[in-house]
């Protein structure tokens, strides 16, 4: 019997287009059946604003999924139980259909959903097919990912502009480039809402004190605009963000005891653009002054080289840590870049390739007998491993 292979490619291609229109009329089937689909981006603060959003819609009885692409990727149920997201390799976007339909499977009325996407173009395309937001966040626009997004802080903006909703409403506490935002708002027939720095300062210290971690009232702003607009009053929405736990990526510090070394280790590394990261550093000094020595440790990626040029860069501009660890991989290019632009290269410690146990040890080291450790750049690639090894050990551990 003889095969008419034509005749075999176009049937598998036909079976193929059948195949892929079907997913594609049953991911929109589960698109209609979420009312509230909260999509959120930003350069800083787009997981834990998820989080808020997820905790507040659920504490006022609103059957809500959440998922969030930070530290650890994970999925809330409606339940308020936490489960890791599972990934065969490597992150890709085409996970968030699978959130979409675990939504939809548990009847959820709201999903809130972070934003995985980097490159300009797979942001709207997360926006326009995946997601297809009633309201989006959009946190700040700074300068980070500038190899994916870049050159420079406005084309950030541009990036994240990609996924405005389409006749939806847009959330943001960004100060910076807000004539992008307002084009792509203006083009797409959606109304944006700025939270401004008058209604930061309406939320008091006594309000953030009753968050078990440092939370930034930015953050808060926004979600409670957000919840306002959704008919949920104040006291409750902060009732069920107050009741959520650090999450692996906060300003946590450990301070442990070493065979009489009395270590302070900060956890900044979720911190990925210079401008927060600075501003952690600033903390932790003025926070732990009464240290005999002030460590940076700066986790690089290979697949970060812009990032690790960047930090090079401006480090110096810093106040000025006694010695820099630099850990993970592609650490030259941040020493040369740093070199460059004047640091002491005496004080560069390279620790590219050692495992977390000895990267802990050459860090003790450096510290001597009294000493701030501060990690940051990167919680991937060897950050949150190294977190957990000083947790671990902590005698004391402290949500800042």
């Amino acid at each position: 019997m003889t095969v008419n292979h034509n005749l075999v490619v176009v049937a598998a291609v036909i079976f193929l287009i059948g195949l892929g229109l079907a997913e594609y009329y049953l991911h929109r089937g589960n698109l209609r059946r979420i009312a509230y689909r909260i999509h959120i981006n930003g350069t800083r603060g787009k997981t834990s604003t998820t989080r808020l959003v997820t905790a507040a819609l659920q504490e006022a009885g609103v059957r809500t999924c959440g998922k969030t692409s930070g530290t650890i990727a994970s999925v809330t149920l409606p339940d308020g139980k936490q489960y890791p997201v599972y990934r065969p390799g490597r992150a890709n976007i085409i996970e968030q259909l699978r959130i979409v339909a675990v939504a939809a499977a548990y009847e959820a009325r709201a999903l809130v959903i972070e934003c995985m996407a980097l490159q300009p173009h797979l942001q709207s395309l997360c926006e326009f097919k995946m997601v297809q937001a009633t309201h989006g966040i959009i946190t700040n626009i700074r300068a980070d990912h500038l190899d994916v997004m870049g050159p420079d802080e406005r084309g950030v903006g541009l990036a994240l502009a990609g996924m405005v909703p389409v006749n939806g409403k847009l959330f943001t506490c960004a100060d910076r480039h807000l004539d992008v935002l307002e084009a792509a708002c203006h083009e797409r027939g959606t109304q944006l809402v700025r939270v401004l720095p008058e209604e930061f300062a309406q939320i008091t210290d006594a309000e953030m004190a009753r968050f078990a971690y440092s939370e930034h009232k930015e953050n808060v702003a926004l979600v409670l605009r957000l919840c306002a607009d959704l008919g949920i009053d104040r006291e409750t929405a902060l009732r069920g963000m107050t009741r959520l736990k650090p999450d692996e990526g906060n300003a946590i510090a450990h301070e442990i005891e070493f065979f009489g070394r009395r270590i302070t280790f900060f956890n900044a590394f979720a911190a990925n653009d210079p401008e927060s990261t600075e501003r952690l550093w600033r903390y932790a000094l003025d926070k732990y002054p009464h240290v005999n020595r002030r460590v940076a440790v700066l986790n690089c990626r290979a697949d970060r080289p812009d990032r690790s040029r960047q930090f090079g860069e401006i480090i110096t501009n810093w106040q000025p840590a006694d010695a820099y660890v630099l850990m993970g991989t592609g650490t030259f290019i941040l020493a040369r870049e740093a070199a460059r632009h004047g640091l002491d290269t005496s004080k560069i410690v390279m620790a590219e390739g050692k495992d977390t146990a000895e990267l802990f040890e050459t860090i003790i080291e450096v510290a001597g007998d009294s000493a701030l450790i501060v990690g940051m750049i990167n919680i991937h690639g060897g950050g949150l491993e190294l977190v957990r090894h000083f947790r671990n050990r902590a005698i004391v551990s402290e949500a800042v």
